[in-house]
């Protein structure tokens, strides 16, 4: 089964910044699309942010454009979410997920493979 690994969650304080970032676990990221979504208790999973096969598009939803930047380094095969001027609301637990196509998509349902997530929470 392949699999992702997030990391660098954590608790911060409102106006702070974090940077998560999305590894595969048995397989390259130089095929798939991949999107960062999030997980608040009682709420629907939403897509955040989500980057091509190749980095050259980006999107991002409403709530987070102008915070959040999303980058891949293919050679680390790696994908990063740069997280700042991080809200309360911001607070969830955060997804990536990754689908073996060029363009990528903020609709979950398009996405094939997931990691088990890491909890951010925006508190002071």
């Amino acid at each position: 089964q392949l699999q992702l690994v997030e990391s660098g969650g954590g608790l911060v304080q409102p106006g702070g910044s974090l940077r998560l970032s999305c590894a595969p676990s048995r397989f390259t990221l130089d095929y798939y699309a991949i999107g960062w979504f999030r997980q608040a208790p009682g709420k629907e999973r939403e897509g955040v942010s989500c980057i091509s096969r190749n980095g050259d598009t980006t999107d991002y939803a409403d709530s987070v454009k102008g915070r959040f930047t999303i980058t891949r380094d293919n050679a680390k095969d790696t994908v990063y979410l740069q997280m700042n001027s991080l809200k309360p609301e911001d607070t969830a637990v955060y997804y990536c997920a990754a689908v073996q196509r060029r363009t990528a998509t903020l609709s979950r349902h398009e996405y094939d493979y997931w990691g088990q997530g890491t909890q951010v929470t925006v508190s002071s």
